[in-house]
């Protein structure tokens, strides 16, 4: 069964760091995710945008241009099939919504300050020990997850042990860079 987690950042850029991130995981067998998306609450206008990692409208229509050709060739007609392919695929594609629930992602996003972004993850399964102190560094505060309360908990003391530790490595290494600098400097 996975797991919903939905991470609240400061801005977009580091959302989409995040969203990065936990993608490069995929690749490395760290993370099975079933659906990733980005929402941000716009600072213009305060209208929620989801970035979606999956653009089905597309994927929808190269499929439909794909197979409509292959029926078009069979009645001569193979740049005709093509075109009513993707027409066909795209529209199909642009209804499709597949993993985590478009409304909902709203809905919870509407709490977002404008300017902020939320990271929405719907998780197969993770190596918890390699994945969340790799994410801490970012900060963010987890807003919602679908886990019970106890494994919430764990995970909250998880991040927030990741995330001091993280503190304590900058301060090592602003430390060494001031004493390197006032060394270099005598």
């Amino acid at each position: 069964m996975s797991n919903l987690f939905v991470v609240a950042y400061n801005d977009l850029a580091t959302a989409n760091q995040v969203r990065d991130k936990v993608l490069s995981m995929t690749r490395e067998h760290l993370v099975e995710l079933e659906d990733i998306v980005v929402v941000e609450r716009r600072e213009s206008d305060g209208k929620i945008k989801l970035h979606q990692a999956v653009n089905h409208t597309a994927t929808g229509a190269a499929g439909g241009a794909l197979w409509g050709g292959v029926i078009g060739m069979l009645f001569l007609v193979p740049f005709l099939g093509a075109a009513v392919g993707a027409a066909a695929g795209a529209a199909g594609g642009a209804v499709t919504d597949t993993g985590i629930n478009d409304n909902f992602m709203k809905e919870l996003s509407q709490n977002l300050r404008p300017g902020a972004a939320a990271v929405f993850a719907l998780v197969k399964q993770a190596a918890q020990d390699k994945v969340v102190p790799e994410l801490a560094a970012f900060g963010g505060q987890l807003v919602q997850t679908s886990l019970n309360t106890e494994e919430e908990e764990a995970l909250r003391e998880m991040a927030q042990a990741a995330q001091q530790k993280a503190r304590q490595q900058e301060k090592v290494q602003q430390d060494r860079a001031q004493e390197n600098a006032q060394g270099a400097g005598a």
